[in-house]
């Protein structure tokens, strides 16, 4: 029903949101101050919020709970698009550039746009890259559960959700020096794979893309609306490299603690004019960025 309605909100609105949540909704502690307010008030605007995340749809099933999102949301870091029961009634196009033979799988409540290619692949890729370099790694898969909790720095049934995942592998270096693990980054490019560091930890996926998970959901919403609806991507610094540069609008929300952002990675980006910068914590950021969408519709 949830799924229903926020389909016929769809026909309200003349853009997308892509929101880069895992700053704004940390695995442990309380949300950034103002955002349940903020999701509210969207979904009150009939403005459809996309969630762009690292974490599993396991992980990010409470939290959508808690703020009662219902649309869809693209997990694992660009590997798959999930949509809620009925939000569109209609099947994704089929795409060329798909390897797979099918447009969509059900995983758990949801149907999935498979993007990178779905476990075991990830976990069969991560044992043969590291035969052929010879460098150590474990995976997250293959702890116990106390290891699990520790290295993860989570609660046990955190820890447990963390490593289930339908598409990448996270797994760390054991007792490996730069070069194994420069040596360990080339025979991945070779295969296809992306790498991505998280702290001490690593995923490993193998055809994940941001850039077509947004495309391929784009596709659908343009559908649904039967008109081309505006992309705007809204994040921290760090997390929304790969957003900011398929969408057509961007929000950066910044922190006075962050650091200046790599310059090399956001130079194409700044230099098209469509970035806007906010304060992350300042009281009245969120009622400036709904203003904002607003004056857009």
């Amino acid at each position: 029903m949830e799924a229903q309605r926020a389909e016929t909100d769809l026909y309200q609105t003349s853009f997308i949101l892509y929101i880069a949540i895992d700053d704004l909704l940390p695995v442990r502690g309380k949300s950034v101050p103002g955002l349940d307010e903020f999701a509210a008030a969207l979904d009150h605007h009939g403005i459809p919020a996309v969630w762009l995340t690292n974490r599993t749809r396991l992980q990010i099933d409470e939290p959508r709970r808690k703020l009662a999102h219902t649309h869809p949301f693209i997990a694992e870091d660009g590997c798959g698009v999930f949509l809620p029961e009925d939000y569109f009634h209609l099947r994704p196009q089929s795409s060329t550039s798909k390897p797979r033979g099918t447009d969509t799988v059900r995983l758990g409540r949801f149907t999935c746009l498979p993007i990178a290619e779905q476990q075991p692949a990830a976990s069969d890729a991560l044992e043969a890259v590291a035969a052929e370099t010879g460098v150590s790694v474990v995976s997250l898969r293959s702890l116990p559960p106390r290891e699990l909790a520790q290295n993860t720095n989570l609660p046990p049934r955190e820890a447990e959700l963390a490593r289930q995942r339908d598409f990448d592998e996270l797994f760390f270096f054991a007792g490996a020096s730069q070069k194994d693990v420069e040596h360990f980054q080339a025979a991945g490019r070779s295969r296809n794979i992306q790498l991505r560091q998280r702290g001490v930890l690593w995923s490993l996926a193998i055809g994940a893309s941001v850039r077509r998970c947004v495309g391929e959901l784009s596709k659908l919403y343009d559908r649904a609306l039967r008109s081309h609806a505006r992309t705007v991507a809204i994040s921290t610094p760090g997390q929304g490299e790969g957003l900011f540069a398929v969408c057509d609008r961007a929000i950066l929300l910044r922190d006075k603690t962050d650091h200046p952002p790599d310059e090399s990675s956001m130079q194409a980006t700044r230099q098209s004019h469509r970035v806007m910068e906010l304060p992350l914590l300042r009281d009245d950021t969120w009622d400036q960025l709904l203003a904002t969408l607003s004056a857009k519709r």
